[in-house]
C-alpha cells in the first residue's frame, strides 16, 4: 500500500473516531475533557541571581540547541466550538552573534518533520498533505536587520521587535517579531511568537466537514543559546 493512501486512511479513521466522540458527548466536552486546555505559549523564565553572565559577556558568536522548542498554535472549529491545538519540537538549532548590547546575526533553523500534536493522524496530515515535509522538511528565520536588545541584565526580561526572513513550505516572507530575552544560568532564552496567514504560504488549512481548521494561526518559539565554545 502507497504511503499516501495508509496516510489517508490514518486520517480518515481518526476522523471516525473524533466524530463519534464528538457525536455522543458534544464538542465542549471533546475540547474541555479529551483535548483538555491547551499548552501555555513558551516565554522565558527568570531568576534573579541565576545567570553567571553579565552584559559585557554576550558579545561573540552563540549556539542555540539543547531546551529549545518551536511550533505552531492554531484554532480548529469544532461544530461550531473552538479547540486549540498545539504542536512543537525540540529539534530546532542555530546560531546567534551578539555584539555588546545588540544581535548583529541570527539564523534559526526547525525540523518542520518532528513537530507533533496530541493526535498521530493530525501530525501525519500536517507533515505530508499541509507543509509537504518530504519535499520541505526545514523551517528557518534569519535577521535582517541588527537588533538592540539593550542592557540584559540578571533577573530582568527586555522586550523587542526583531525583523527577518521566515522560510516555511518553501516561501519566504519579511516578518516582524516581538520577542522578549532574558539571561538564564550560563545563557539566554530568548521566545515569540510570529502570526502567519498560512495562504501566504501556501498551505491549505483542512476542513473536514465537522472539523475545521482556521486559516491563521502562529509560530511560537523558545530559544536557548550559550556561548559557543
Amino acid at each position: 500500500m502507497k504511503r499516501r493512501s495508509k496516510v489517508l486512511i490514518g486520517v480518515a479513521a481518526g476522523v471516525i473516531v473524533v466524530g463519534g466522540v464528538v457525536t455522543i458527548a458534544g464538542p465542549a466536552f471533546y475540547r474541555d475533557v479529551i483535548v483538555g486546555e491547551p499548552e501555555a505559549a513558551p516565554t522565558v523564565s527568570v531568576t534573579p541571581g541565576d545567570s553567571t553572565l553579565a552584559g559585557s559577556d554576550l558579545t561573540g558568536s552563540w549556539s542555540v540547541g539543547s531546551g529549545s522548542t518551536a511550533g505552531y498554535r492554531v484554532d480548529e472549529v469544532l461544530r461550531g466550538t473552538d479547540v486549540t491545538v498545539v504542536g512543537k519540537t525540540s529539534d530546532v538549532t542555530g546560531t546567534v552573534d551578539f555584539d555588546s548590547d545588540s544581535i548583529t546575526k541570527a539564523d534559526i533553523t526547525v525540523d518542520v518533520a518532528s513537530i507533533a500534536t496530541d493526535s498521530t493522524s493530525r501530525d501525519e496530515y500536517f507533515r505530508t498533505s499541509a507543509l509537504e515535509t518530504d519535499i520541505h522538511p526545514d523551517a528557518t528565520f534569519t535577521l535582517t536587520s541588527p537588533l538592540d536588545t539593550g542592557d540584559l541584565s540578571d533577573g530582568d526580561v527586555t522586550k523587542f521587535t526583531a525583523t527577518g526572513k521566515l522560510t516555511m513550505h518553501g516561501v519566504t516572507k519579511t516578518v516582524s517579531v516581538p520577542m522578549q530575552a532574558a539571561l538564564s544560568g550560563d545563557g539566554a532564552e530568548v521566545s515569540g511568537s510570529i502570526p502567519v496567514t498560512f495562504a501566504d504560504y501556501k498551505v491549505a488549512a483542512p476542513s473536514l466537514g465537522f472539523v475545521k481548521v482556521e486559516d491563521s494561526g502562529s509560530v511560537e518559539f523558545l530559544l536557548k543559546a550559550s556561548p559557543a565554545a
